[in-house]
């Protein structure tokens, strides 16, 4: 892969201009740096939703946006328990796992208006479980395996939802 800070780059100016942008990974390390870059960048208030099948690499891109945050401790998917807060960082980081929600009524539950609009940044994994709940505007990243291309092998898809502007 090339210079990932030049990739990532161009990508940002893609996403601003287009609304679109694409990034390959050739493995985890690219993926946990794509992640960590996005991190350092992004501001309160923004939604990314994570899509991707198991094992896309949807917790590793999760745990370099925490390091990008400026987060120390541990960051797993929240399986089991919805949501996991950090607070730590330069802002809270709200990590959704939405895949066992049973009833997009369980959100409610949880509060994910709060984080949603709050301070920090969210970050929702298996975000199409809830899609009705989602903010006006948010940034869609998909992470998609190519076998064709090597086990590491993925492309990183990025998509602002909800119009141009500042997401």
């Amino acid at each position: 892969m090339q210079n990932i800070d030049i990739v990532i780059e161009e990508a940002r100016t893609r996403l601003d201009a287009e609304g679109k942008a694409v990034i390959e990974s050739g493995g985890w390390e690219d993926t946990f740096e794509i992640g960590r870059k996005l991190g350092e960048a992004c501001l309160p208030g923004q939604v990314y939703t994570l899509t991707g099948e198991l094992g896309t690499g949807k917790t590793v891109f999760t745990q370099g946006f925490a390091k990008g945050l400026g987060i120390a401790e541990p960051v797993n998917s929240p399986t089991f328990t919805i949501l996991q807060i950090y607070e730590e960082g330069r802002m809270p980081l709200y990590h959704f796992d939405v895949y066992r929600i049973a009833d997009v009524e369980e959100m409610d539950e949880i509060g994910c208006e709060d984080c949603f609009y709050g301070e920090g940044v969210c970050l929702i994994e298996w975000a199409e479980l809830i899609e009705e709940l989602l903010p006006e505007r948010y940034v869609k990243v998909t992470i998609l395996k190519d076998l064709d291309q090597g086990f590491d092998y993925r492309k990183i898809y990025f998509e602002k939802c909800g119009g141009m502007g500042e997401v």
